[in-house]
């Protein structure tokens, strides 16, 4: 996932998307405790497209503040 690609989203959509990254990432782990994950490439990934939510979700906070 692009930053680009969370430009055009609004705040309750990156909400979704973060919570479901998140779920996601949690499934990944308990994998992994199992010794069952077949790609732990991935939870860096997700991490990662998490921050980018999360800083997307803060840029719009901020907008939304200045402009009220």
């Amino acid at each position: 996932m692009k930053m680009s690609d969370l430009k055009d989203k609004t705040l309750g959509e990156l909400t979704v998307l973060s919570r479901e990254k998140r779920h996601e990432i949690f499934n990944l782990r308990l994998q992994q405790a199992g010794s069952r994950l077949e790609n732990p490439a991935r939870i860096r990934t997700l991490r990662r497209d998490i921050a980018r939510v999360e800083t997307r979700s803060t840029e719009l906070r901020k907008q939304n503040a200045k402009v009220a």
